[in-house]
Formats: structure tokens, sequence, C-alpha cells
């Protein structure tokens, strides 16, 4: 555990788009994906709309990528990989609401699973946690779009007959997803009207701040990648750590500080080269080690303590053999210490044994 110096990492974008239907979630997506990478062959999106996705194909040659139902976590994980294998900067889930409520969703399983509230979610709340870590440790910038649809909630009212009841009021929109998504992004931008004017109910970068509502353009897209290159490279900085590790545990430790990392080949192959590098060294050492001074490692066998005992009768010889002696020892573990003090000893009491009835 140590303290260190606050620093801002450059990091991959993650993105939401909210806003009821018909109000430009995917053409937002869009233009935001090209402000990013400025390349259409390089954004991929991932499709559960009934095409809709391929309908704004004339902006450019981008990749699209039908996912039909069932909209199981394991198939919106499965399409991420797909995406990010064919080399993928930016991958928009068009849209994530299926996963949530729609045919083989996560509320559609649960009711299937029956056996009460927390036998369901008991089994599903694993699930969709894997969803969410796929998209905001993918190594593409990822936009996520989600329906809004109209929230109610239940107030005391009276009714004509003058009795207290309850009934239900609207309360503005509410996303179709798990409550909380709004907390993993970057930037969440609510699209709010169908002029398509948004506003950021969620920004970690400043640039929305206090900023009046207004039309999603590739400019947007573009001010987003320059705030998410303005900081240390992650890569970097983990390359770094790895190359300074002098022990395989500090590998390990590099390893899981790093978990967005993980899927990054350069990172992953740089932890493994050290890691088998230093395990090498560690071997080569222990060979040394036993050929140079085997007593150390191994404690000593009757024969050496025969040779000890014979050293000791010669006075010329006796310090410099217990000095020699009393350094290995210090040099053992405390089990291989034992076991060489208890094989001198018998030899010690057999020798005086001898001696006594000589």
């Amino acid at each position: 555990m140590q303290l260190r110096k606050a620093t801002r990492q450059k990091a991959k974008l993650r993105i939401g788009l909210s806003a009821p239907s018909g109000f430009g979630k995917t053409y937002s997506a869009l233009l935001l994906a090209y402000g990013i990478t400025g390349d259409w062959s390089k954004i991929a999106l991932i499709d559960t709309e009934n095409g809709s996705g391929e309908l704004y194909s004339h902006l450019g040659d981008y990749n699209a990528l039908p996912l039909e139902a069932p909209y199981s976590p394991e198939r919106y994980i499965e399409a991420i990989r797909v995406c990010e294998n064919a080399g993928m900067e930016v991958i928009i889930i068009d849209s994530i609401s299926h996963e949530w409520e729609g045919v083989g969703g996560i509320l559609e399983q649960a009711d299937s699973i029956g056996g009460g509230f927390q036998s369901a979610w008991k089994q599903l709340t694993p699930r969709h946690e894997k969803f969410k870590q796929a998209i905001i440790t993918s190594k593409a910038h990822t936009i996520t779009t989600a329906r809004r649809k109209q929230d109610y909630v239940l107030q005391e009212t009276t009714n004509r007959q003058g009795k207290t009841v309850q009934a239900p009021v609207k309360a503005g929109f509410k996303e179709v997803t798990r409550e909380g998504w709004e907390y993993e992004l970057t930037v969440n931008l609510e699209i709010i009207n169908a002029n398509h004017y948004a506003r950021a109910s969620k920004d970690r970068t400043g640039l929305f701040a206090d900023r009046p509502e207004f039309v999603v353009t590739v400019e947007t897209g573009q001010q987003l990648k320059e705030w998410s290159e303005t900081g240390v490279d992650v890569l970097q900085l983990a390359l770094k750590e790895v190359e300074e590790c002098t022990d395989v545990e500090c590998t390990k430790k590099v390893w899981h500080k790093y978990p967005n990392l993980k899927e990054v080949a350069e990172f992953k192959s740089a932890v493994a080269e050290k890691g088998e590098s230093l395990k090498a060294e560690v071997q080569e050492g222990k060979v040394v080690e036993q050929e140079e001074a085997p007593a150390t490692e191994q404690g000593i066998s009757n024969e050496q303590a025969e040779q000890i005992l014979e050293l000791l009768k010669h006075p010329a010889q006796a310090e410099a053999t217990v000095k020699k002696v009393t350094n290995s020892l210090y040099s053992l573990s405390f089990e291989k210490a034992a076991q060489t003090i208890e094989v001198l000893q018998k030899k010690i009491n057999t020798y005086e044994k001898a001696q006594a009835h000589a």
C-alpha cells in the first residue's frame, strides 16, 4: 500500500446516449463515433433495433453487426469481442435496453427462473455485471444507447369518496436498463426532444458543465477524443512498471493493478515475458548456489558431519570450521538448520560414547 501523486491517465471513452424512440440516438452515436476516430471503417455498430442502424449508411462505410433475440448478456459480450478482434476503434451498442427488458433479457430470465426475488437475482446479477465489465473495460471506445420511457411513482391522494389512496403520478423519463448505469460512464447525454437537443446528466470531462442544451455533432466527438488523450498513457506507464520489476510477485501486482489492460496483447506479453525471465533467473541462482554451497541449501549429509568432526579434532582448524558451520546455519531455513544441528548432534553423541569406552 503506497501513496502516489494523483495523475490523470489517458483513457478510453465510455459514452452513454439515451432518449425516447425517434429522438436520434443512433444518428447522434454515429456522429460522435466519427468525431472520435475520423475513420468510418473503424466504427462498429451492434444493432438490436431491427436493422435501423444501417439506415444511416450514407454517412460512411461503418460496420454493422445485427444482434437478434435472445438478448442475453453473453450474446452482447460475444458481439463486443467480435468487434474488438476485428480492430474496431469505436463500438456502438444500439441499444443496451434489450439486455435488460428484451426477449431473453435479464428481466424475462428473472421471471422464468422463479423461486423468489433473491433466487433469481443471485444468478442474474453476476451475468449482468460481466456484461457491464465487457463494455467499460473494452480496448475500444464504447458508445451505448438506451431507450427512455415515462416513469411513474405512487403518490397518496384523496379520491371522490374522501378516502386516501395511492395513485400513479408521472415522474419524468427513465433509462431502460438497470439503475446506476450512468455512474460507469465518462459522459451520459440525454437527448431531450425531436430536434436532437442534448444535455449532460453525467460529465467527468467538464466539457459540458454549465453548457446550455446542444445538438450532438462530429465536433462533439472530436472534443471528447482530445480530452481522452490529455493525460498519462496508461499502457506505457504499466509497461514501465513491469520492466522495473525485480521479482515475480511484483509482476503479479502490476497485472492486477491494471485490469483494463488485461486484454491488451502488448501488456499481456510483457508481463508473461518478464515473469518467465525472473523465474529463470531464480532457478539459475538456485543451481549456482547449490553448486557452490550445497550445505546452505540442503543442510549437511552424514559424510559431511564426519568430515566436520574430524576437522574439529585439530585445534588449528577448529575455529575456522566452527565459523563456517555457524555461517551456514544462519543462511539456512529454520527447517534445514534444525536438520543440520540434529545430524551433528547425533555424530557428536556417537563420538563421545566412543571416547568414553576408549
